[in-house]
């Protein structure tokens, strides 16, 4: 291991997936930071050319706020200038051969200088499309592999998948790679080849139908096949498989692959509570603050997995230090807080009811949104059972108006049934989490920790990951809500 993970950085020439994303951003801004001394970074981003990907990296990573310390300490020329000298935006898709570089003298630089390939680039819709699932979470991991084999100074793959793909499975889950044909349900083999053929033959078959009918029945058929083999949704199968297919095919490629669990916004860096989207947890804080939420489907005491996003980063940079040139390794850790530091469904709710009790927020009509702590529903039946009575069965005595009466209620039926259809496909969707009874044992992730402690002198704590640092209700009342509500909701 390196003397520290700064001076690990320091010459580097480095390529990043996904850079666009919440995660890669992250990345690049401390990178940027802590050691301008990089060498190079290649972002790696969808675009149809140079142009169109510089275009991107200026709007969507250099001049959002997450840079704003960057900007304050540089000033805007100065960052601008290390920008230019030091990352290179790559238009390119990870789906496709050679991540769909077309300039053959690009592809050979590429192959020549890079030292690191982080991947981060995904698809993270639980209910994605089969093919685009298939083609980015599970080949787009082999292709990333096969062009990290070509690159002859390269000597570590660190691939982000996530803690899901355990499924539903209860218990201590452990840091474990995946064998290649390996089901969680044990009922069948399965075999990645066919599951792509499958995909091909369904969309062959659906050739002559809209648009619109193709991208649903893909999403039910990626849904199908990720249950028959024991997964809950397309989206942790699909990453599922990238794993098996790095794992058998890495060769002496040294491979580090972090798994993170539901990522939330920074803790401490660049700034605490910077948040990019609604993550999982975050629908619900949200739609809970609009008084939107008068029911939920959890159990008080599940254990919601939570980590920030700058310690899952930091988190990444000591695991790429430990591991540089670990000839042949394939290293597993699980980057999350349930093991060390647990929180659960219950308190959570506690804490956000108490902030929006004490800082509503302002609803359209400029008055404060009064909150009710609302019902929480420990099973499925018992959620289906209290929305059929509070609201299908009122809807049915709606249509039947709507029926008798046609223009007394305008289009409420048709409104309200189409947003009863989305909270029950929502729930559905969400409930393997908010039920989820597993733990992630961090054991690996514990032991990089120990060893940073013992042979790494960070400046400041810059490279924290450990989830004992986390107080909960500190967190989520001051960093992670204001977060949401100042860079999410806008207000």
């Amino acid at each position: 291991m390196e003397s520290n993970c700064v001076q690990f950085l320091g010459n580097k020439t480095i390529l990043i997936t996904g850079a666009p994303g919440f995660l890669a951003k992250v990345l690049v801004e401390k990178i940027l930071r802590l050691q301008p001394n990089v060498k190079k970074m290649y972002l790696l981003l969808r675009a149809p050319d140079e142009k169109s990907a510089m275009q991107r990296l200026c709007s969507e990573v250099i001049e959002i706020d997450l840079f704003k310390v960057l900007r304050n300490d540089l000033g805007e020329e100065n960052l601008n200038a290390l920008v230019r000298e030091k990352i290179v935006p790559v238009p390119g898709d990870i789906s496709i051969d050679n991540l769909g570089l077309k300039d053959t003298d690009l592809i050979q630089r590429l192959w020549s200088e890079i030292d690191i390939i982080i991947n981060i680039a995904a698809t993270t819709n639980f209910d994605e499309r089969y093919d685009i699932g298939l083609g980015i979470n599970t080949f787009g991991a082999l292709n990333v592999l096969n062009f990290a084999k070509k690159c002859v100074k390269g000597q570590l793959l660190l691939h982000v998948s996530t803690a899901y793909v355990s499924g539903e499975q209860s218990g201590l889950l452990q840091e474990k790679p995946f064998n290649m044909g390996e089901t969680l349900n044990g009922n069948r083999t399965l075999d990645i080849n066919i599951e792509r053929e499958l995909m091909k033959q369904k969309l062959k078959e659906l050739q002559d139908f809209s648009e619109e009918e193709i991208s649903q029945t893909m999403k039910d058929f990626g849904m199908a096949r990720a249950k028959l083999h024991g997964w809950p949704n397309t989206y942790v199968f699909t990453k599922a498989m990238g794993e098996m297919l790095m794992g058998k095919y890495r060769e002496n490629l040294p491979i580090v692959i972090i798994r993170p669990t539901m990522i939330t916004s920074t803790i401490a860096e660049p700034f605490p509570g910077w948040i990019e989207g609604l993550k999982t947890l975050d629908s619900v804080i949200v739609a809970y603050g609009k008084g939107r939420l008068k029911c939920f489907l959890a159990d008080s005491n599940s254990v919601f997995d939570l980590i920030p996003a700058d310690m899952v980063v930091n988190a990444m940079v000591a695991a790429a230090t430990a591991h540089w040139g670990d000839t042949g390794i394939q290293a597993i850790y699980h980057v999350g807080s349930s093991c060390k530091n647990p929180v659960t469904f219950g308190q959570l709710h506690d804490i956000t009811a108490r902030y929006f009790a004490k800082r509503p927020l302002v609803g359209r009509n400029g008055s404060p949104i009064i909150v009710t702590k609302g019902i929480i529903l420990p099973t499925m039946a018992q959620f289906s059972l209290y929305m059929t009575l509070r609201y299908k069965l009122p809807l049915q005595i709606l249509r039947l108006i709507n029926i008798v009466y046609p223009w007394s209620h305008g289009d409420n039926y048709n409104d309200l049934s189409r947003k009863i259809k989305l909270a029950m496909r929502l729930v559905e969707l969400y409930q393997p989490y908010l039920l989820f009874k597993g733990i992630f044992d961090d054991l690996n992730t514990e032991r990089l920790r120990m060893k940073r402690k013992e042979n790494i002198k960070e400046l400041d704590g810059s490279f924290e990951f450990d989830p004992k640092s986390i107080d909960w209700d500190n967190y989520i009342t001051n960093t992670h809500i204001p977060g949401l509500i100042t860079y999410v909701l806008k207000q």
